[in-house]
């Protein structure tokens, strides 16, 4: 295969942003916090390496590709449960819930992708590995772009700022996962193969560069904002897991959600008016 100048820069630019990427995550210590995104960081490094040195080998291209390819879904879907456990690690009354839920939404891209290889299958023809590997990739993009919408809406409860390095890490994954998603549409029908092509490394490059800004520049979780919401979080949860005599299912809810959302109004509240001394 022959590749153009352009081709190069846009192939070589996120293996060489992900060794900043990898300096930075050892320096600053995130690698202990973040050691699948770690690895899958050293994986995409040196199988870039390795395709560089097997590009002129048709059979060594392809088999380090493709291994290569199902290694990193693999290791993305590491990558996904460790960045929803970090993201509720200080609240212990949504740990388990948050580990719940994530192996549900595991199972059911599991099984909607089954579904969709046995369609395909059957549709085309063929059933070959490489065909399920690209829909276990279909699949941890799915969850990629699910996880930044639910950052995006909830990183202020969580105590998460913007700022801050797992939001990178999310946004990075995420972005290239919309971008990846629609050039693969865009790469069932002819034409314009060799411009979807560039699209795609082109906004890896951006994912890449993403990360590299925020394992460099991003604070630590904002600690006292997570300290706060941490203990409004798991007094609220605690207390609805109480049963509440006379009141409703839906009554114990709403109160709860009350106190998720306006801590302060409670309190004020929840303060008698002749306590002062």
């Amino acid at each position: 295969m022959q590749l153009s100048l352009v081709d190069y820069v846009l192939w070589l630019a996120s293996p060489i942003c992900q060794i900043g990427v990898l300096v930075a995550l050892f320096r600053r210590g995130f690698y202990k916090e973040y050691p699948y995104f770690f690895s899958y960081s050293v994986l995409q490094v040196l199988s870039t390496g390795w395709l560089l040195l097997a590009q002129h080998s048709v059979s060594l291209y392809f088999y380090g590709y493709w291994i290569s390819f199902a290694i990193g879904v693999v290791i993305s879907f590491a990558v996904l449960q460790e960045i929803f456990k970090e993201a509720f690690r200080p609240y212990e009354a949504l740990r388990d819930l948050s580990v719940i839920l994530f192996r549900w939404s595991l199972l059911v891209l599991v099984l909607v992708g089954g579904m969709w290889a046995i369609s395909t299958i059957h549709a085309q023809g063929r059933g070959s590995i490489t065909d399920i590997v690209l829909l276990a990739d279909r699949s941890v993009r799915l969850m990629q772009c699910g996880l930044v919408f639910f950052l995006l809406l909830f990183s202020e409860y969580l105590g998460i700022s913007r700022r801050h390095v797992l939001f990178g890490i999310a946004l990075g994954f995420g972005l290239f996962a919309s971008v990846n998603m629609l050039v693969a549409t865009g790469m069932a029908h002819p034409g314009h193969t060799m411009l979807l092509r560039r699209i795609n490394m082109a906004a890896y490059d951006v994912a890449a560069l993403i990360w590299l800004c925020y394992t460099v520049l991003a604070p630590s979780r904002s600690t006292v904002l997570a300290a706060v919401r941490t203990q409004e979080w798991n007094a609220a949860l605690e207390d609805a897991r109480v049963p509440a005599g006379a009141d409703s299912l839906l009554d114990s809810m709403d109160r709860t959600v009350e106190r998720l959302l306006y801590p302060g109004e409670e309190v004020k509240v929840n303060v008698p008016a002749g306590t002062h001394s």
